[in-house]
């Protein structure tokens, strides 16, 4: 049994760390948690050094450490095995007076390492029903055509927050959607840490049907000039072979293309959306059993 005690401090930062999930689209790497709590709760910088027992953690690193401990288990948020934590459905229904609220029912909360129990629904109050995952599954070949459909279909700010994801389960530390027009269509930036290296690389996102042709790379290398040299366009449909060529053009910054069969097999491989199981398949030799 794994016994978690509720303290007010953490209690005072639950919202927050709600709240700066939701600003970022849902999700977040835990260095993007800790500066955009910092930026709402409105910390001095007195209390942002400040040590936790010496270091090397701050007090208040180690302290939001333990309230995403506190949400995870009230099913608030949840985390990836490459350290990105969301926020879910049940999380996004809450409000800072529900939290309030859990805060003053919850003392002791008992929850099992191997179970997914909602502790939600373990408080004297429940306040909020926790929605059940739904699970739609692919049965035929075709898995790809049926999830770009669905990723069509989705509203543009939808689209861009599972974009943000797939990039932060990707590696990059931090991911921030901009989505100014006349920027060239660019989307959001994004800083990818490979080893002991950064890159700040642009990004967009199109939710097209069709081809993304030359003057769309052409346009988003443009808006690029002069502030980045790495560029990334992910999209639902496909690139021309013009398109192609122009992004790796001699001269120019390279682009890197995503398109929508190479989408969905990130989304399978990061398992964002996307899982696959085991089938048994029996097979009877007759042959075998003729000369018994």
């Amino acid at each position: 049994m794994l016994l978690v005690t509720v303290n007010t401090f953490h209690v005072d930062m639950y919202w927050p760390t709600l709240e700066a999930l939701k600003e970022m689209g849902g999700s977040s790497t835990v260095q993007e948690i800790v500066d955009h709590v910092m930026r709402i709760a409105k910390y001095t910088d007195v209390q942002q050094r400040a040590l936790h027992k010496g270091g090397p953690q701050t007090e208040l690193e180690y302290r939001l450490a333990w309230v995403r401990t506190h949400l995870r288990l009230l099913n608030a948020i949840e985390n990836s095995s490459r350290g990105v934590w969301a926020i879910t459905e049940y999380g996004r229904s809450l409000t800072a007076r529900d939290m309030k609220q859990l805060a003053q029912d919850l003392r002791l909360v008992n929850r099992r390492k191997d179970t997914d129990e909602s502790v939600a629904g373990s408080t004297s109050r429940r306040l909020v029903d926790v929605p059940q995952p739904l699970l739609e599954s692919a049965e035929s070949d075709d898995w790809q055509d049926t999830l770009l459909e669905i990723l069509f279909a989705l509203p543009p700010d939808r689209f861009e927050r599972l974009c943000q994801r797939l990039l932060r389960e990707s590696n990059f530390v931090r991911v921030d959607v901009t989505g100014r027009s006349g920027d060239g269509g660019i989307d959001g930036i994004g800083v990818l840490r490979i080893s002991l290296l950064s890159f700040q690389v642009f990004f967009q996102c199109k939710r097209y049907r069709g081809s993304v042709g030359p003057s769309a790379i052409r346009d988003f290398r443009g808006a690029m000039v002069g502030r980045t040299d790495k560029g990334l366009l992910i999209t639902t449909g496909t690139f021309t072979a013009d398109a192609k060529r122009e992004a790796t053009r001699d001269g120019a910054p390279p682009l890197d293309l995503i398109d929508g069969r190479q989408l969905c097999d990130l989304l399978k491989d990061l398992k964002l959306g996307v899982s696959t199981r085991q089938v048994e398949k029996v097979l009877i030799d007759k042959d075998w059993l003729d000369g018994i």
